[in-house]
């Protein structure tokens, strides 16, 4: 699938129009370079469930939880991972359960150790807006995209 998306408010209402459909389980990965919308997308995602707060993405921490009545959400900034082992040190296995959302930017700096994800969406930049690209990756992913449908 893919999607322009014209201005950062269309960003943010796509990051709200994914999240009502999301089940809990569900791992987003979402790559492309700095600036090309990944955390307004979060912010939009966010937004949707309810949270009022800033959101901002967690590039030193990491990980920033959320948690929400309906799931828990995680959203991982790894930009600046120096390796893939650093993930152990925060307990990486406990933010994917099944019952959670991991929306996580710069996935490919896990090398493997973040598994398959659902659904893969890669930001491009457009000359005027940005353009993602949405890629299941398992049937949930699947399921997911035929729901928007």
């Amino acid at each position: 699938m893919i999607i322009e998306v014209p201005e950062s408010a269309d960003m943010e209402a796509l990051g709200g129009q994914v999240a009502l459909g999301c089940p809990p389980g569900i791992r987003l990965f979402l790559q492309g370079e700095l600036g090309a919308g990944k955390t307004t997308f979060v912010r939009g995602f966010l937004r949707q469930l309810g949270f009022k707060g800033a959101v901002k993405s967690p590039t030193y921490t990491l990980v920033e939880p959320y948690s929400f009545a309906e799931k828990p959400v995680y959203h991982f900034d790894l930009y600046r991972l120096n390796s893939p082992d650093e993930l152990e040190h925060i307990g990486l296995r406990d933010y994917f359960s099944p019952t959670a959302v991991c929306l996580v930017e710069w996935p490919e700096k896990a090398g493997t150790r973040l598994g398959r994800p659902d659904l893969l969406i890669q930001f491009e930049f457009l000359e005027v807006g940005r353009k993602l690209v949405i890629k299941a990756k398992t049937r949930n992913g699947e399921a997911l995209l035929q729901s928007w449908k």
